[in-house]
């Protein structure tokens, strides 16, 4: 976790990465979009934290604050305090990864009395995959709405399946390496897909910080 300090002050912008793959594309993009908020900046990587799925305990109703005892506790304030938002998350298996699930369910103790805890906030959405980055998008988009939070745009990337470093890659014909380029293919540092051969997915994460910066200026 660190603090990035942006160079008009003011409003600030809490990222998140729910990917379990520290420095990787999701870390990334979800870096590019808070460094050009112009705002003062926070990363979080959920990397090794310890966020456990909703119990539906139902003990948030009267306080708006989870009773689980875990990570997402040390989370909930920079969340409320935060006037913009960045999330990102990567795709396992056609699917939100269970960590950014778990985090995403985990906002319901904010649901209770018409969502005003998180109503208004501006989020950028990053969504990322070695095949269907589209994925994860789909479903934050879906999760976010419940709480009346304005989505201000998403940015999609092609990570790096573990297919390219398992080691198995070039002969497993289930693999991501076999479904996107089919049989007799050499892994090699070309073909590894990097976020810095996707410089349109940077300029568009670039775009959104922009804009989700100029939102914030509007609003102060």
């Amino acid at each position: 976790m660190y603090r990035l300090v942006g160079t008009r002050g003011g409003m600030n912008v809490l990222g998140i990465s729910g990917s379990p793959r520290r420095g990787k594309t999701t870390d990334q993009l979800v870096q590019h979009v808070l460094a050009a908020t112009g705002r003062e900046s926070e990363f979080i990587s959920l990397a090794g934290k310890k966020i456990a799925p909703c119990s539906a305990c139902m003990a948030c109703v009267k306080d708006n604050i989870c009773k689980i005892d875990d990570d997402m506790g040390l989370l909930r304030e920079k969340i409320l305090t935060a006037d913009g938002l960045v999330i990102g998350a990567p795709n396992f298996f056609s699917a939100l990864n269970a960590l950014s699930h778990c985090f995403l369910e985990r906002l319901c103790q904010f649901r209770h009395r018409d969502c005003q805890a998180l109503a208004g906030k501006h989020v950028v959405i990053v969504s990322t995959g070695g095949i269907e980055p589209e994925v994860p998008a789909v479903m934050i988009e879906k999760m976010l709405s419940y709480y009346q939070i304005n989505h201000v745009g998403t940015v999609t990337a092609q990570g790096v399946a573990s297919c390219f470093t398992c080691g198995q890659g070039e002969t497993c014909t289930t693999g991501a390496v076999h479904t996107l380029y089919g049989e007799g293919v050499k892994i090699t540092d070309n073909l590894i897909p990097d976020l810095s051969k996707q410089p349109d997915k940077i300029a568009r994460a670039r775009g959104l910080g922009q804009k989700l910066g100029k939102l914030l200026e509007v609003a102060m």
